[in-house]
């Protein structure tokens, strides 16, 4: 049996290594049709469709803060869910979004003049933020985290929640519907 489980598995790395030295491809990705600056992703074609009526009711939760300069890619996973789907024929109001974040990336939520007087970068996020907020998706920051950072409801942008913990986000969160996306 063991030797079996070896062979199995030796296999599968032989079959494996090809794909693993291959360069990633990305020259299929687009942004668009809601956020045409940032969301990329790629049709597929022969892929299940999507039910029209399907409702979508996602949390991201969000953690990891943004390098120096750098967008949170973590923020930008809601754009291009909503890209993707929306492109996939899911009616825009038919997918609704929140972004709970709590650890070092509510200083990714932060205005400029904040990070200003901590001395860090201009905020990368924010134009993204901005964008996110005005198409419906929620940013909901863990007031928890931001105790721990230093950040009050004034330090943030413009139309980002202050909830009393990502926990309680979540729990509300997940009484109204929604799910919790993994990725």
């Amino acid at each position: 049996m063991i030797r079996r489980t070896r062979l199995i598995v030796g296999y599968a790395l032989v079959l494996a290594a090809p794909a693993a030295g291959q360069e990633p491809d990305f020259s299929a990705f687009d942004t668009g049709p809601v956020f045409t600056e940032f969301g990329p992703h790629a049709p597929v074609p022969g892929a299940n469709a999507i039910d029209p009526t399907a409702e979508f009711r996602i949390a991201f939760d969000v953690a990891d803060k943004a390098d120096d300069g750098a967008r949170n890619r973590k923020f930008e996973s809601a754009a291009r869910f909503t890209n993707m789907h929306v492109a996939a024929g899911v009616p825009k109001d038919r997918i609704s979004l929140a972004v709970v974040v709590h650890g070092k990336a509510v200083l990714d939520l932060v205005t400029d003049e904040v990070r200003g007087g901590r001395d860090m970068e201009p905020n990368a996020s924010a134009p993204m933020v901005a964008a996110m907020l005005d198409q419906g998706i929620r940013f909901v920051v863990c007031g928890q985290s931001a105790s721990v950072y230093g950040v009050k409801a004034e330090h943030l942008i413009e139309g980002v929640e202050l909830e009393i913990s990502a926990m309680t986000a979540h729990a509300l969160l997940q009484q109204r519907g929604y799910t919790v996306n993994p990725f």
